[in-house]
């Protein structure tokens, strides 16, 4: 190998480190030129070409060059979530619901994303690229009704759990599930919101929640997170700091009905001494 990286280092680059070339189709012509006699036209000691030896000696011990070109496989595993989905680079793919709770084996390609059960293919999809958090769902994959199905998210077990937070968090999940064209679709933000915003936080989820439905915005995890963050920051703001009282004594200037402040005074008014003096003369009058 390192013989013939050195043929090509000589008889190829070096050959053509003097020539300029304008355009890149006419750089691939020149090398396939020299390549051509580096292979055909040079003989080696024992008289043959390169590639005569190749034709008499090695071409018929290669395979078949596989159908499909080469591909880069991911394996990964996942556990089916009670939506009957897996979820792979933020992308999530049904399985059929038999499989909820289980941990399968994920392959990943370019293209397909197949869910293995030990050597056994439970199921395919077209892989998913782009928007996180898109869904790949087979009607099949899905029970008839969620509520018969033990074990399983339904539409009813959500808002059971969102009664506690409140009627307006009730009312927020109801339209997480409405807007997808499948209801299993919606059933992973329910529990993010009620399991990881509202665990320990149920007062703050009701007041988001009350907030968004005020706003007539679409409900979403992400933005219930910023609604929630901003409640936590209003209570966490410090109170109005008032300034405490001065007590700096007040400029006077004398008038016709007696001695006045010479400026508004701010805080708290203390009378100088020479108030108290003047009293005190007059009181021993």
């Amino acid at each position: 190998m390192e013989s013939g990286v050195n043929v090509v280092n000589k008889r190829v680059i070096g050959y053509l480190a003097e020539d300029v070339w304008t355009t890149l189709d006419d750089l691939n012509e020149a090398i396939a030129e020299r390549v051509h006699e580096v292979n055909h036209g040079i003989r080696r000691v024992d008289g043959t070409t390169r590639w005569e030896r190749f034709t008499e000696e090695e071409a018929m011990l290669l395979g078949p060059l596989p159908a499909d070109g080469f591909t880069e496989v991911e394996w990964k595993e996942a556990k089916v979530a009670r939506n009957s989905h897996v979820t792979c680079d933020y992308q999530h793919y049904s399985v059929p619901h038999e499989h909820a709770g289980r941990l399968l084996r994920v392959r990943l390609t370019g293209s397909r994303v197949t869910v293995f059960d030990g050597q056994e293919i439970v199921c395919e999809h077209g892989r998913l690229t782009g928007r996180k958090g898109q869904y790949s769902t087979e009607a099949a994959h899905l029970p008839v009704q969620y509520r018969n199905v033990d074990g399983l998210w339904s539409r009813q077990w959500f808002l059971q759990r969102a009664q506690a937070f409140g009627p307006a968090t009730v009312q927020v999940i109801e339209q997480l599930i409405d807007r997808r064209q499948v209801e299993a679709q919606g059933f992973l933000d329910c529990q993010n919101i009620l399991e990881t915003l509202g665990k320990r936080n149920k007062q703050r989820l009701e007041a988001a929640c009350q907030q968004l439905v005020n706003a007539g915005s679409a409900p979403s995890y992400t933005g219930l997170k910023r609604l929630m963050a901003g409640i936590d920051s209003d209570q966490k703001k410090p109170t109005t700091i008032r300034p405490a009282a001065s007590s700096r004594k007040p400029r006077f200037e004398a008038t016709e009905d007696g001695e006045t402040p010479a400026e508004p005074p701010s805080g708290a008014y203390v009378r100088g001494a020479d108030y108290y003096r003047r009293l005190e003369q007059e009181r021993g009058r």
